[in-house]
């Protein structure tokens, strides 16, 4: 019997597709990641399902969209009863861990925008059900000197390191463990003591905090103490990895704050690109001519070529810290005799604007550049180097692993598995849905907005609800979305057919578990 395969699943958090050197980054050198491109299988068209951290980490986890599986936008929690294929795997008898960023739940204690705690604790909800009591991932769980005991399974993982937030002063288990492990870390953690620098743009911050306390070093170390715990173990294991970074705020450590320069990159979309801006574009822009700032320290704003550039340089930095700990895993994995029955993934949860159209950061506009993201596969049934064009889905990943592991998903899955694209053959879908739901009103919108989008090989149509505008790009003739064709005469056929196509899908956010056990 063929031994089952193990899983090292590596996750960034808001790294676009094409900032990797495999992907063709004209400047930044990727060489440990592109060391799993170059043994597997790159795939160019790979979307998110959401382009939001919280929500797309669970339909990672369930194969299932936000609309049904609960986590619709940040601040909302995956309800613990949701089965994800994590534990499916473990029922089969699977080792599985997650170390680092889990975002499954909210890991900050403030209400939501606009609402108090004690206004949503008063209104009665349509179904009754007891809200998550103690959220694993809150801050005050981690502040006692022990370390703090998740209950586990954790959404099926057994083994949790816990790494909360982003930037230099990351909670969870890494919060406990850099205060045993920094004597100052008060000192550390103060921004009386940031580091000088001539950065202007917004969260660029230069941290005193070193580059072997930071978090990207503990979640390298975490992980290379778990690979080598399983070295003489029979069973398999499914290692999720996952680094807060390169996400804002720009605070790469010690060498790799000035490892890239500013002037080396280029803001090659700028706002004066896009030929028919849409409303919140437009909104945006008056917003940073007028210096209006952000509804919060996560909005979307648009910032001057300069900025865009720092932030551009910090990013990469932060991705050449990611790309040094992944050649240590990548080490430590073929030291404890694992590496050849290894499925190895490379992902990230979404992308960053990060310059197109002077803009940062993510929001309610589904560009490429917040959608789409890098998903490389390195199988030991065959490392071989190619390319694939599918058209792939974070909801189809479930589906694909458990093939791997051959096991069945559960009811209610709502993806396709790849596997075969895995190996140069047809992907699985010819259009994939993608959705958007924002916690408040932002970007112009009167309303949080609520967006969806279908993509094909050749097309994205976006429809943003109670608004008489829309969007649809030409993906094989502009594949930077320049020219919205929403009114154009010469493309309604086009735009019906899609949103015919889309409220197929629509009709298909149906929940279809639990199953029915009676006729009638």
């Amino acid at each position: 019997m063929t031994k089952r395969p193990n899983f090292l699943f590596i996750i960034t958090d808001q790294q676009r597709a094409d900032w990797l050197g495999c992907y063709g980054h004209p400047v930044l050198k990727t060489p440990n990641i592109d060391s799993i491109a170059a043994r597997g299988t790159l795939f160019e068209n790979f979307h998110v399902a959401s382009p939001v951290c919280m929500p797309n980490r669970a339909s990672l986890l369930t194969g299932r969209y936000p609309s049904l599986h609960g986590l619709r936008y940040n601040g909302c929690a995956l309800p613990e009863n949701a089965n994800t294929f994590v534990n499916v795997l473990a029922d089969a008898g699977y080792h599985t861990a997650a170390i680092g960023k889990s975002h499954l739940q909210p890991f900050t204690a403030m209400a939501p925008m606009g609402k108090s705690v004690e206004e949503i604790a008063g209104m009665p909800e349509a179904w009754q059900v007891e809200r998550v009591k103690d959220y694993e991932e809150e801050p005050v769980n981690y502040q006692g000197e022990g370390r703090y005991d998740i209950k586990s399974p954790y959404y099926g993982y057994q083994h949790v390191d816990m790494v909360t937030s982003h930037g230099d002063r990351c909670g969870g288990h890494y919060g406990q463990w850099f205060r045993a492990n920094a004597p100052d870390w008060k000192a550390l953690h103060d921004p009386i003591n940031e580091l000088e620098h001539e950065y202007t743009c917004p969260q660029s911050y230069r941290t005193p905090v070193p580059e072997n306390l930071y978090p990207t070093a503990y979640i390298r170390d975490r992980a290379i103490d778990y690979l080598t715990s399983r070295a003489e173990e029979d069973d398999p294991f499914f290692a999720f990895v996952s680094f807060p970074d390169p996400h804002h705020p720009f605070n790469p450590p010690g060498k790799y704050w000035d490892m890239y320069d500013p002037q080396d990159f280029e803001v090659s979309l700028p706002y004066d690109a896009h030929e028919n801006p849409t409303p919140p574009m437009q909104w945006l822009h008056k917003n940073w001519k007028g210096d209006g700032g952000q509804t919060t320290p996560q909005t979307a704003m648009m910032l001057d070529d300069q900025q865009i550039k720092e932030a551009m340089a910090l990013t990469a930095g932060m991705i050449a810290f990611i790309d040094d700990a992944v050649g240590d895993i990548l080490l430590a994995l073929e030291a404890s005799g694992q590496l050849e029955n290894t499925v190895i993934c490379y992902n990230a949860d979404h992308g960053d604007y990060l310059g197109d159209y002077n803009m940062l950061l993510k929001g309610a506009l589904p560009f490429r550049s917040i959608t789409r993201v890098p998903f490389i596969w390195s199988d030991p049934n065959g490392r071989t180097q190619t390319r694939s064009d599918a058209l792939c889905s974070t909801v189809d990943l479930a589906a694909t692993i458990l093939e791997r592991a051959g096991l069945e998903p559960f009811n209610g899955n709502q993806g396709h598995s790849f596997l075969p694209a895995t190996k140069a053959q047809q992907g699985p879908r010819d259009e994939t849905l993608i959705e958007y739901n924002d916690g408040g009103k932002r970007l112009g919108f009167g309303e949080p907005a609520r967006v969806r989008s279908l993509v094909t090989a050749e097309w994205r149509l976006t429809i943003y609800r109670h608004q008489d505008w829309g969007e649809l790009y030409d993906l094989k003739r502009d594949s930077s979305e320049t020219n919205n064709l929403w009114d154009s005469e010469d493309h309604q056929d086009t735009r019906a057919r899609l949103t015919n196509r889309l409220v197929h899908h629509l009709i298909s956010q149906m929940d279809e578990s639990p199953q029915a056990d009676r006729l009638a």
